[in-house]
């Protein structure tokens, strides 16, 4: 997702952009390099902030809190179409996405959401995420072995944080292994929208075909997976259209990859920075659970999501009006003083951790807990097997360009 604004160039002395300029500067190289003390200023200055193209920036946790379970701001798709496409340039491109992903969870308001979360909640399961663990551990250890015999240095993002949940997803959904290759493709194709909007929706378009097939096998033949659970569903009460069926099974596919992915390189860079904070994990394996949760409150793959205000609403002084769109950045609320002492500093133990990484409400992340258990094995597998991870000597570290998201091109390592 694109955030078309004017850069500007004028800086202050602390090398943020002037305050008629928050928004645009979280384009600019410092702020990709770092965006958390630019949320700070946000926070401080403007904390309910109207970009000069329009769209609302929330940075505080008590209103991002508040607004996630407020039905006025909606997440409504044909309402977010609507609104992109009235900003024009790159945005009004980005409409044609928002529009053919069709109506799923993610972008519908109830009672429609409610529906089908409940009926995706009754193939994704608690016990059948769980039952994952030992396939998920087995997997990472092949991976870091596969790793470890190809030399001294790897890439964790490309050997071990990307090929873990795609492997996850083909065990859980029954995607064909030897289906992997092109499935990553699609991945990696339509996870940069910003970079390339027209292969990211001739990707789409084409991953949509092959689910559209892979259904059609598991109505025909059954299986122990979760497309199979699905299909079943729509012999059940408030069953779900074929449409429904098919667009719940691309999101829950495509949603936790890059989300895991990036959980577990942000987690492992910021361990790396904190060489007081590996030395506790490695001296306490069981601080896993919660070192994952701060690991995600403190650099959250997902920095922000997008609503539209269905009607005008007051937020923090400011009004939102009917059709203006609004980015919750998750990412500042989990450094906002207000409500995380000491929000800055990294502590695997934190008490209270209501981060909003996974958001709340009645869109909390359906796949959050699989993302969580996915990085509870890798961190804490690596820890274990690697005692002597480093940042690979001389690495630079850059992050791709969307201001709505936080992931690594790369994380070289050596051990």
């Amino acid at each position: 997702m694109n955030l078309t604004e004017t850069t500007g160039e004028a800086r202050d002395g602390a090398g943020l952009a002037r305050s008629d300029d928050l928004a645009a500067a979280l384009l600019t190289p410092e702020a990709r390099r770092d965006p958390y003390p630019f949320y700070a200023r946000m926070r401080r200055e403007s904390p309910v902030h109207r970009s000069n193209q329009g769209i609302w920036y929330l940075t505080r946790y008590a209103d991002i809190e508040a607004a996630l379970s407020d039905l006025r701001l909606s997440s409504d798709r044909d309402r977010m179409t609507r609104a992109y496409s009235a900003l024009g340039g790159d945005l009004k491109a980005f409409s044609r996405l928002t529009d053919r992903l069709g109506r799923v969870m993610s972008n519908t308001d109830p009672p429609d959401h409610a529906r089908l979360r409940k009926l995706a909640n009754r193939a994704f399961t608690a016990r059948r995420v769980e039952a994952l663990r030992d396939r998920i551990q087995r997997i990472v250890d092949r991976l870091i072995d596969e790793a470890v015999a190809a030399g001294p240095t790897m890439d964790l993002i490309e050997a071990v944080a990307s090929p873990l949940p795609m492997s996850v997803v083909c065990e859980l959904f029954g995607i064909p292994p030897e289906d992997l290759p092109q499935v990553k493709t699609w991945f990696h194709r339509f996870g940069r929208l910003s970079e390339d909007i027209d292969k990211s929706e001739a990707a789409i378009e084409q991953y949509e075909e092959y689910l559209a097939r892979l259904v059609r096998r598991r109505r025909a033949d059954p299986g122990d997976d979760l497309i199979s659970a699905l299909v079943a569903t729509q012999a059940q009460d408030d069953r779900l259209t074929d449409s429904e069926l098919l667009s719940t099974c691309f999101v829950l596919i495509t949603a936790g990859d890059e989300t895991t992915t990036h959980l577990v390189g942000n987690g492992m860079l910021a361990l790396l920075r904190h060489p007081d904070q590996l030395a506790r994990l490695r001296a306490d394996p069981a601080l896993v659970r919660t070192a994952v949760e701060e690991l995600a409150r403190y650099d959250t793959p997902t920095q922000a999501i997008v609503r539209v205000a269905a009607e005008d609403i007051a937020i923090g002084g400011r009004t939102l009006q009917q059709g203006e769109l609004a980015y919750l950045f998750l990412a500042a609320t989990n450094r906002d003083p207000e409500r995380f002492e000491d929000p800055d500093r990294l502590d695997l133990a934190r008490p209270g951790n209501r981060h909003l990484s996974f958001g709340n409400g009645p869109h909390f992340c359906l796949g959050g807990p699989l993302a969580k258990l996915q990085a509870e094995v890798a961190v804490g597998t690596l820890v274990r097997r690697l005692p002597h991870l480093r940042l690979a000597d001389g690495a630079v570290l850059d992050w791709r360009p969307n201001p709505l998201q936080r992931r690594l091109t790369a994380l070289p390592l050596t051990y």
